[in-house]
């Protein structure tokens, strides 16, 4: 993994994947991005902005990627669940427009554009991964407690579209693998108004949880490319 994207610098995940490819020797560059830019204490690190809404800003985002070099690896480390006015959908009474906009932008047409704009300024002739955060709600089969309807649907719409790029990837990238991954439960904003059901050791740092989404990343095949697996490296079934 010589040269590097990571969108979400400002996320906890994302950060902390950061600081710890930092210290891999075999990581030359890092371009960290967010909507508003980070400082890092690395020669390594070059930031920029990016809104995963504006495609504007993600094809500017790219453009900078460029004079880095072919990336070898880009991670999406962003993902929407709730904010001050929007939270997770218990029953249906509870569902909203504004509820599935907000999560399909950020969590499904966001990466989507990424990888439009990415995926051919990847490295050619060598093995690259396109990378996404996806959640384990998203698995349709695995679905037995209902509602976060539009969280849910948002993740499970993803997985397809990590499906659809990783077969058209084998006629126009052929060394790249797409992967959707699975962070656990992590100690962050996003996570906050729910760690109560969380069993003590369920919930991870994210410094743990970068530590075996970037094992899981350096183990991957290109058999695996359109898969989605979670922090351990177990697959999740769609």
């Amino acid at each position: 993994m010589k040269n590097v994207t990571i969108i979400g610098a400002s996320g906890s995940i994302g950060n902390a994947v950061i600081n710890q490819l930092i210290e891999d020797s075999s990581v030359v560059s890092i371009l960290a991005l967010s909507r508003q830019a980070q400082t890092y204490p690395s020669s390594k690190v070059t930031t920029g902005t990016i809104d995963l809404s504006d495609e504007n800003s993600i094809a500017h985002a790219a453009t900078l990627a460029t004079q880095l070099g072919g990336q070898h690896l880009v991670f999406i480390t962003t993902g929407f669940l709730h904010d001050n006015d929007l939270k997770p959908e218990k029953s249906i009474h509870d569902l909203s427009v504004d509820s599935f906009r907000k999560n399909f932008e950020v969590n499904t047409i966001g990466p989507a554009l990424v990888a439009k704009h990415f995926l051919p300024i990847m490295t050619k002739g060598e093995r690259n991964i396109f990378a996404t955060l996806s959640a384990r709600v998203g698995s349709i089969s695995d679905n037995n407690l209902g509602g976060w309807y539009a969280y849910r649907a948002s993740k499970a719409a993803l997985n397809m579209v990590l499906k659809n790029l990783s077969i058209e990837a084998t006629r126009k990238f052929k060394n790249t693998i797409i992967l959707g991954l699975h962070p656990g439960t992590v100690d962050s904003e996003l996570s906050k108004p729910f760690q109560k059901n969380v069993a003590e050791n369920k919930l991870f740092t994210p410094e743990f949880s970068a530590s075996k989404l970037l094992d899981v990343i350096n183990q991957s095949e290109l058999d695996n490319s359109g898969e989605i697996f979670a922090w351990d490296g177990q697959k999740i079934e769609p």
